[in-house]
């Protein structure tokens, strides 16, 4: 993923890049025990597969920081994240690849909206909203 220059060059239609995250055991265990959620459904295949899913999955705590990372990475490290809401909607099982895609939705005096898609094989597995700030004087950037 190339870096952008952040939040001044953004207007609404643009389309981020895409990334893909081949998702592992590894991945998804370990950020689950990183994210301090020790649910078991999410390191335990045996217990996961008795409550009724295919195999562990992603946790909400690391599909939020994957938007996160997502928008960073594709903008810029000091582009200002002001709020991140998601919905999960497909599992995250291991051995899919997660593909995050995002697009402008709004553009204001001081505030960029995203809405950013993670996707697997089942369909979106999280869409959320993000909330960016602009720097000032930024506000002459085309809309």
């Amino acid at each position: 993923m190339t870096a952008r220059s952040g939040a001044t060059e953004l207007e609404v239609g643009t389309a981020l890049p895409p990334w893909e995250l081949p998702l592992t055991p590894t991945i998804i265990v370990s950020t689950a025990i990183a994210t301090r959620d020790f649910q078991d459904v999410h390191h335990d295949r045996d217990i996961a597969q008795a409550a009724g899913s295919q195999d562990i999955f992603m946790n909400i705590l690391t599909s939020t920081a994957l938007c996160q990372r997502y928008v960073e990475d594709t903008l810029g490290h000091d582009v200002e994240i002001r709020g991140i809401a998601i919905r999960l909607g497909a599992p995250a099982y291991p051995y899919d690849t997660l593909t995050f895609s995002g697009e402008v939705t709004e553009v204001g005096e001081d505030e960029v909206v995203l809405k950013v898609t993670g996707a697997v094989a089942l369909g979106a597995h999280v869409i959320g909203t993000v909330r960016l700030g602009r720097p000032a004087g930024a506000a002459e950037v085309a809309r």
